[in-house]
């Protein structure tokens, strides 16, 4: 069960569905490299999302259809792990 808000409320989702991951990382290309690696050709969408003040971190939008729980749990834990990717939201 997935927790959102301190809640015990479990996300319902219908699939498919748009998903969105908000990816942070060091630099732009390297966050594209990663995307590319986890998601292969998939259509997608990439956007700039935000800069750290001190242009350290860069964070990005990464939109796209998901077709279950478990790809959507697949495509979050292969970002979160890559070493391209500082965090994923």
């Amino acid at each position: 069960m997935e927790i959102i808000n301190d809640s015990r409320e479990k996300l319902e989702l219908t699939y498919p569905c748009a998903w969105s991951y908000k990816l942070i990382g060091y630099e732009k290309e390297a966050i594209q490299k990663a995307i590319h690696e986890v998601i292969l050709e998939r259509e997608h969408s990439l956007t700039h999302s935000n800069a750290s003040k001190g242009g350290k971190y860069v964070s990005m939008n990464l939109d796209l259809v998901i077709s279950n729980e478990d790809e959507r749990n697949f495509i979050y834990e292969a970002l979160k792990a890559h070493q391209n990717i500082k965090m994923v939201l």
